[in-house]
């Protein structure tokens, strides 16, 4: 007897529904995009309970027979494709036939849909993979889909879902994706019959980010003019650089429609910043990239979450090309006034001569510098002997010790005071203090569900978060001790941090969220010589006054002996 054997058809559907059907998010995914194939105007997606009870998809899209619908639950059944040429010209976002069957073998199915031209429609009843019923049903011109109870003939996979509110977070994403890659169609999304979101058509893609965004996120909106080279064209929108965060969740990248990730493109946007953007962040853009399909495989994921670009540097340099124009300043030219004796008054550009201009410029007074004055340490049991002598590139302290000299930084140092402080405050309770104005920060929906669930993680730490509706939280206080001069820019930062900093565990333990707001809070703020002594006393007051809490040393000491070895002396 042959030990290899066919696979039966659910159970082949039920492997294959392992690569598409990741979790709810993934049905949604393949549902918006057959709808949005079937030229849907508008599309409702409802779920309950993160879309692990029941997924919903409607869409007035073209339908289909009888015949049709039957033949969408088979494997590798589609109308996208005819023959292995068409895989070079694809333009559709589905075309490979396993999402319905997959979808139908790890749920209840069931499916509601009629042609435009038909009287009636046909509804098909699935269950784990086995039509149960087929009858004629009266419905409206579209598709109707529903699958409930996911994965319940799979209770392995069904275990590893996440919470309820995390599965909808990642549902509510996928959606946004689809509603900038298709803006000419309306979105309603409803979850726990609730609308969390009714997004009307709109006639140009900015319209369709603003109404994501909001206003004020979209007052700073800089547009990506449209840039066109070998084949590819690329617009979109990016905003300054100051926006730029750790993960890339703010990134939106819409290849012929189709929502992908691809590092080539994330390297290509930060580029075009001209080093604005620190190593490590990513500048937050929405892009559409449009090129030949012959020039990328969109068949080399299961999810078809990423693509293989056959010319990837010719990619790269469009992106880098249209984001430099983009942030490239704008030249102000200056008007003049034409006479007064013409009938109305006019205004005309006066542009710049050709021929190379001469300037003289005045030379900078030279001002002397103040003579340093050293000051003195207070000495104490805790304290070594010190002499502060002076400040080097406004960025350390001088100090001289008995033994030598001493660089003192004074940014490491308030890290390791304030990191003490909020560790201590855990058993005393740590002061807060409260905001005049809360700040109302808008987030990615993922990021909005983990925050507003860890947020009493993040209260024994002095931040108070609530949810302020939507994607919204307002932050109400921080720790006292901090004394941050501009909130929100503090917290923005530091809740992209918690959110996108690779940790192994503990994102929001304690010691994690203290390091994190220590060095926060020592960033930008000033370094004085008069308040170099009380600083070095808080400093040694410390339990490990001589590393921050990252294990950068706080001071170096440079012996006499060392610095005489350096310049060929010798005592």
């Amino acid at each position: 007897m042959p030990k290899i054997r066919v696979l039966p058809d659910i159970l082949a559907s039920q492997v294959a529904a392992g690569e598409v059907v990741e979790r709810p998010a993934s049905v949604v995914k393949e549902l918006v995009e057959n709808s949005i194939d079937a030229g849907a105007g508008e599309i409702l997606v409802e779920i309950e309970r993160g879309g692990a009870a029941r997924i919903r998809v409607l869409d007035d899209g073209c339908g289909m027979s009888k015949e049709d619908a039957l033949l969408s639950l088979e494997r590798h059944a589609t109308s996208k494709i005819r023959e292995s040429g068409d895989l070079a010209t694809i333009r559709t976002l589905g075309f490979r036939g396993e999402a319905v069957p997959s979808i139908a073998s790890v749920s209840r199915f069931r499916m509601l849909t009629r042609e435009r031209d038909s009287l009636s429609g046909t509804e098909i009843l699935v269950d784990g993979g086995r039509v149960r019923a087929v009858q004629e049903a009266g419905c409206a011109p579209g598709t109707l889909i529903e699958a409930s109870a996911l994965f319940f003939n799979m209770p392995a996979r069904r275990k590893f879902l996440r919470a309820e509110a995390t599965e909808a977070a990642h549902i509510e994403h996928q959606l946004r994706l689809h509603a900038l890659a298709a803006p000419g169609v309306r979105f309603r999304f409803r979850r726990d019959e609730r609308e969390v979101f009714d997004l009307p058509p709109a006639a140009r893609a900015l319209d369709r980010v603003r109404h994501l965004l909001g206003p004020e996120t979209a007052s700073e909106l800089v547009e990506v003019p449209m840039t066109h080279g070998n084949g590819v064209s690329v617009e979109g929108f990016v905003l300054p650089a100051i926006h730029a965060r750790k993960g890339r969740r703010h990134q939106c990248v819409l290849l012929n429609g189709r929502p992908v990730e691809d590092s080539i493109i994330s390297r290509a946007l930060a580029e075009g910043f001209r080093g604005a953007v620190a190593d490590g962040l990513h500048p937050a853009a929405w892009i559409w990239i449009d090129l030949e399909p012959h020039l990328v495989d969109v068949n080399v994921h299961p999810a078809k979450r990423e693509v293989r670009f056959h010319r990837p540097i010719d990619i790269r340099e469009v992106i880098v090309e249209a984001v430099t124009a983009a942030l490239r300043p704008k030249e102000v030219l200056p008007l003049t006034r034409t006479p007064a004796a013409e009938p109305a008054p006019q205004f005309t550009r006066t542009w710049p001569a050709p021929a190379a201009v001469q300037r003289s410029f005045p030379m900078p007074e030279v001002v002397q510098a103040p003579e340093v004055t050293a000051v003195p340490m207070p000495a104490g049991p805790a304290v070594p002997t010190f002499r502060a002598i002076g400040l080097l590139h406004q960025r350390f302290v001088l100090l001289e010790s008995e033994d030598g000299l001493v660089l003192f930084d004074p940014r490491a140092g308030r890290e390791r005071i304030f990191y003490e402080q909020l560790l201590a405050s855990r058993e005393s309770g740590l002061e807060s203090q409260g905001l005049l104005v809360p700040e109302l920060i808008e987030l990615d929906p993922r990021d909005h569900e983990l925050l507003v669930r860890e947020r009493n993680s993040l209260a024994t730490s002095g931040i108070e978060v609530e949810p302020f509706g939507g994607n919204t939280i307002q932050v109400r206080s921080l720790p006292a001790c901090l004394g941050v001069a501009d909130p929100r820019s503090f917290v923005s930062a530091l809740i992209d941090e918690l959110l996108h900093e690779a940790v192994p565990s503990g994102r929001f333990a304690h010691e994690r969220v203290a390091k994190l707001l220590a060095r926060r809070a020592a960033i930008g703020q000033s370094i004085r010589m008069i308040e170099t002594p009380a600083l070095l006393e808080s400093l040694f007051a410390c339990e490990l006054p001589y590393c921050a809490p990252d294990g950068r040393p706080t001071l170096t000491e440079f012996s006499i002996r060392e610095l005489e070895r350096r310049f060929g002396q010798s005592s």
